[in-house]
């Protein structure tokens, strides 16, 4: 008698164990991401951006939203037929953890397209040509701080940069290139708008910045000098999780139409005063990871 309770106890606690497994295999089947590619987004009707906050992408003024990716994203719905939701974010590492978290469908902002960045994202046809520059003040009266011309002249010398991996990348590699230690201070929480104020009211002497940037926030610092480059020129696009092949094949579609209308050369030559690329040369193979 004791033989047969004590089996049927054993078996009692046999299946709670397995019940238990079973249920933590559910929990985190559950807990992980669903794939959201465009049929997703098609069934929901809304395609979430997230973009930057500053005066070039997405910015408020006077109670009105102004940007080059805002004004994308007005086209892209047209276009799309979907609800575009945009999302400024300031941190470009948050933007990349909210695809990856599947928040976001899209990091929509210029991001430069290297071999670096295509191993873990796939990028759209590239909207723009752009390379970093070096934020200083000019030298004047009063400003103490040398002027850099040559990249052999930042050796030994501490740079503020925003924390994004291209940016990273780039000050590693001229480091090595140049042959000496370059001090990099990645700002957490700021973006190159907050940078470049940092620069020019005298609170930090270099910053690299995008030049685009750069160029729109020198005409509210005019003793700002930015003719020192940090990078070649680069294609720059935007961002998404390469397992969105469907969503990238009808971005890259809706681009091209919106890329040869009037509209698109107006908001470019609006936001960064240039003229639209031509691509259509260009193979897929230069904007995703095989």
């Amino acid at each position: 008698m004791r033989l047969k309770k004590r089996l049927y106890l054993y078996m009692i606690l046999l299946a709670l164990a397995v019940l238990t497994l079973l249920l933590l295999k559910l929990y985190l089947v559950s807990r992980q991401p669903a794939i959201r590619d465009y049929d997703e987004i098609r069934k929901e009707g809304i395609l979430r951006i997230t973009t930057d906050y500053n005066p070039l992408s997405y910015y408020l003024t006077d109670d009105t939203i102004v940007g080059f990716e805002y004004e994308m994203a007005r086209l892209l719905s047209r276009e799309s037929g979907l609800e575009v939701q945009l999302f400024p974010e300031v941190n470009l590492e948050k933007s990349f953890e909210g695809l990856k978290a599947l928040r976001y469908d899209v990091v929509g902002r210029l991001i430069p397209v290297t071999s670096a960045n295509i191993q873990f994202y796939h990028f759209t046809q590239p909207l723009l040509l752009n390379k970093q520059v070096l934020v200083q003040r000019k030298e004047e009266k009063g400003n103490p701080t040398k002027v850099i011309r040559n990249q052999l002249e930042l050796a030994g010398e501490t740079i503020h940069i925003v924390n994004d991996i291209p940016t990273r990348l780039r000050i590693r590699n001229l480091s090595r290139e140049i042959g000496d230690t370059i001090y990099t201070r990645i700002e957490e929480q700021y973006g190159y708008e907050q940078l470049i104020m940092l620069v020019a009211r005298g609170e930090i002497d270099y910053a690299v910045c995008d030049e685009s940037i750069a160029l729109k926030m020198k005409e509210r610092y005019p003793h700002l000098d930015i003719h020192t480059d940090i990078s070649f020129t680069q294609f720059q696009s935007w961002a998404l999780r390469p397992d969105s092949p469907v969503l990238l094949d009808s971005l890259n579609h809706w681009i091209e139409r919106i890329k040869n209308s009037r509209e698109f050369e107006q908001i470019l030559k609006r936001h960064y005063k240039r003229k639209p690329i031509k691509t259509t040369a260009l193979p897929d193979t230069l904007f995703q990871h095989r």
